[in-house]
């Protein structure tokens, strides 16, 4: 499934995260759902937090969060 975002794109699977960010820079985060945090309460953030790597977007609006939680059986925190 993909989530889009004002910056890009949220490429959803059962097991990971691809976020794509649209410019120049071509940025990519990837990580699998069980490094996932999902922040909501208005926040509507995803964060990744792994002994390699910590990482965190802010997403556009709460329903975006919540389809992401439900593809990836994440629940918002």
């Amino acid at each position: 499934m993909i989530i889009p975002i004002s910056i890009g794109k949220v490429i959803v699977t059962p097991f990971e995260v691809v976020i794509k960010l649209e410019g120049s820079q071509m940025v990519t985060l990837q990580a699998s759902r069980d490094t996932l945090n999902l922040i909501g309460r208005g926040a509507n953030v995803v964060a990744c937090n792994t002994g390699e790597a910590k990482w965190s977007i802010k997403l556009d609006n709460e329903q975006q969060l919540q389809v992401l939680s439900q593809e990836i059986g994440v629940e918002i925190d």
